[in-house]
Parts: C-alpha cells; structure tokens; sequence
C-alpha cells in the first residue's frame, strides 16, 4: 500500500485523508496540495496497487485494499505519524472524495467509523457492481445494435431538448433542470418526420435510448434500478477497460473473458460473491452516528457515469434504517447539484469545495469541507451550500444546493443569477422519493 502525508509547519491541527476516484494506483494530489495550503496535514494512497498494474483485480490482497482495507491502514498511520511529527494527535480528522473517492468515504463511515470525525461522499456510486452491470449491459446493446448506436452528438440532443422542455421549473429559464424528477419529457417527439435527417433520431435510435433511460430489467423482466433521469447524457462507445476489468480479472480472473455471454443477473450475482465488500450501501452506521460522526453526500443531478438514482436511493435506505429523515438529518445531509456531471463540469454551478472543486478557506456556505468542520467542531450543521459556476477564471452565477428533500426555488424578485434569490422548500417529489424500492440498501 503506498500512501503520502504531507505536513505543513503551519498545521490548523486537522487531517485530512483525501480520496481517489476511478481504479485509483495514483495519489490524489491536486486535493491535497489545496487543502495543505490551508494548514491541513493531507494524506492520500494509491489503494493498494499501482495504476500501470495489469490485471491488479485478480489478486485477492489488492482487491481489498482497494475495496477498503488500504484508506483505513492510511489512516491508522497517518494518525500516527502527524502524532510523532508535531509532538501531538489531531485534534480532529476528516476525509473528502468523489467518485470512487466518494465510494472510500462511504465505506469510512460503514466500516471504520473510529477513522475519521467526518466524511465527504461526492458521486459514490453506493452500489457500484450493479451500475457496472447498467453499463456494460448498455454498451453491449449498443454493439449488439448498430443501427440504435448512439453518438455524441445523440445524446447532446436529447439532453438539450430535455432540459428546454423542464427548464422551468424552478421558476427560472437558465438552462438547467434544478429538479429532473418533476421533468416529463416525452422522448417520441425527437423521433425523424419523413424526409427529416438532422435534429432527430432515427427508430432504431428512439427504442435504444429509451431502454437505456428506462429502469434496467433482468432476464425476467424485473426491473434492478430506477432508470435515468430526463436529460441525464451517458457515454457512447464500447466497455471502458476498468469496467471489463472488473469482470474479467475481478470476477471471473480470466483474460480471455468474452463479455459478448454477459447476463445481467447471473453476472451481479457472481460480482457480490467474489467481491461482496465492492459495495458501499450498508445501512447500519449506528456506531459512526454514536461517536458523534458527520457525513456530508453530494451528487450532481446530470452525472453520466455515477448516475443520481442510486445515491438518493442509499439516501432513503439511510433514513429508513435510522430513525427516518428528521433523526439522520441530525448526522448526514445530502446536497443535490443540478446541472453538474460526474463530480464537476456541465451546465450547473459545480464548485462548492468538494473535491477536485474550487475551496473557499473559511466559509462554511461555499465550501463542503468547511461547512463539515463547523458542523463536527461547533454543532453548526449545513442549511445551505452554495455553488459557484466559473467560467474563463470568473465566477458567473451562484445557486444555493439544499440538503434533500428540500429544493431550491426562485423567489421571484432577486437577481436570477445569485445564490441569495433562491430558498430552500421541501419537495414532495423528493420526499417520495426516499420510500422508492430499491436494490440499493437492501
């Protein structure tokens, strides 16, 4: 397991663990040269392996590392060794990821909860082995269908037609849809008029982008997710190698493995068998709540690989399990960010401190982390961050991210543009949403 620790001489007295996304085997520098700047002692591994490893997931020892095992041993020495180096442990430590980063942080929570005081789970993907099956499963079908194949420039119509049909919802025309769940987009208006060859798609087109938006079936005709939400693009294109490493080297450990003999429920199956610990969606946190722990959930509404339906439904599962919304509220809150894809980018205001973001030192309204610490060190939990849109090195509009179900609403009055002309209501469609059924949690 290889890991760094970087400690500054002017130490605020906190660690900080920072996350690594993907297959990680790299160390998530750009978190911790920003944070180590505000006095943090930053700490990251590689999980256990290199990037440039082959076949890394066919070994048993550095599949747990990765699944778990390695950011907690990183946390036990760095504890140890930011101890030895100023004479004195941390006062308090934290973690931040996103993406597989958020997936570690979850797993801190779950597993280890004596590690850190408080977690930040950006895009977690609770349930990665069954989004890995959504994929795979969608990129064989787009093999298996050339003519349904969809491009780039699919999927940017589809997305730009959804988001004017439900733009408005909020009360506000800019370009975003701030609640994809109350979106009713009726995709068989994109479908080709005769003689009609751009700005449309085809039939073939139509029926695979509306199986790949619709909730997932197994081989019975069950369904195992909640589907996309309207306007949320996805990636064209054949298996990326991590998600056929997952199934050749990890699953099955074999090189040759032909995912042409994919099948959805046998494959899960095997996949929670072989590396049941790959999930991050326990729901029993008795004792992080018990010790005091604070955990802070972020997701972007329009994210194309981590999609939003299974953070909210862990969400749900959370609040089940532990004494409903009002009593987790209390230890987690999930912040929703419309209009932002996979942990940054896309149309919405994306930076609010997590990770891979723009930090705002100090202020707990802009910046996840901060507004973590306040709500660990000063019992200040988060009613509101806000996110800022930066574009060519400017900030150009502000929204305000509401710990769900509540969401933001124009006020009618203010400028469109600032954080501070949006309040945060409780959604019916959100609350609904958390008694959903799921695979999620269960």
């Amino acid at each position: 397991i290889g890991f760094e620790l970087w400690l500054p001489t002017d130490w605020n007295g906190r660690l900080l663990g920072a996350g690594v996304g993907g297959d990680a085997g790299v160390f998530n520098y750009s978190d911790m040269s920003r944070r180590v700047e505000q006095g943090f002692a930053t700490v990251t591994t590689d999980s256990g392996h290199k990037q440039s490893a082959a076949r890394w997931m066919a070994d048993d020892k550095a599949r747990v590392d990765y699944e778990h095992r390695a950011v907690h041993l990183t946390a036990v020495a760095a504890k140890a060794l930011t101890a030895k180096f100023y004479g004195r442990a941390a006062d308090r430590s934290y973690f931040t990821g996103c993406s597989g980063g958020g997936r570690q942080a979850l797993k801190e929570m779950q597993k280890y909860p004596g590690d850190y005081d408080g977690v930040i789970a950006g895009a977690p993907g609770p349930y990665m082995p069954l989004q890995s099956v959504r994929m795979l499963w969608f990129a064989l079908q787009q093999k298996w269908t050339p003519a349904g194949a969809l491009s780039d420039a699919d999927w940017s119509l589809y997305e730009t037609k959804a988001t004017a049909a439900c733009d408005a919802t909020d009360g506000v025309k800019d370009g975003i849809i701030s609640n994809p769940m109350q979106c009713r987009f009726r995709t068989a208006t994109l479908l080709c008029r005769p003689g009609q060859v751009e700005g449309c798609l085809t039939a073939p087109k139509l029926a695979m982008l509306d199986m790949v938006v619709a909730p997932m079936k197994d081989e019975k005709g069950r369904a195992m997710d909640g589907g996309l939400f309207p306007g949320v693009r996805t990636r064209p294109g054949p298996p990326s190698p991590l998600l056929r490493a997952m199934w050749a080297d990890g699953v099955y450990d074999d090189a040759g493995w032909n995912e042409d003999g994919f099948q959805r429920s046998r494959d899960l199956a095997a996949a929670n068998r072989i590396m049941p610990e790959l999930r991050a969606d326990k729901v029993g946190i008795a004792p992080f709540l018990q010790a005091g722990g604070k955990a802070i959930l972020y997701q972007g509404w329009a994210d194309p690989s981590t999609n939003a339906g299974p953070t909210i439904d862990y969400y749900g599962a959370l609040a089940r399990a532990n004494g409903g919304v009002a009593a987790l509220d209390d230890s987690v809150r999930l912040f929703m960010a419309p209009g932002m894809y996979h942990c940054r980018g896309g149309p919405g205001a994306d930076n609010f401190g997590g990770s891979g973001q723009v930090s705002w030192p100090q202020d707990p309204e802009r910046d996840a982390l901060w507004a973590l610490i306040h709500w660990v060190e000063k019992g200040e939990p988060p009613k509101r961050l806000t996110a800022t849109r930066i574009t060519d090195g400017k900030e150009s509009f502000t929204r305000s991210l509401c710990p769900y179900p509540m969401a933001a609403r124009y006020d009618g009055k203010g400028a469109q543009d600032q954080a501070s002309s949006y309040r945060c209501v409780r959604d019916p469609q959100l609350v609904k949403s958390l008694s959903r059924k799921s695979l999620v949690g269960s």
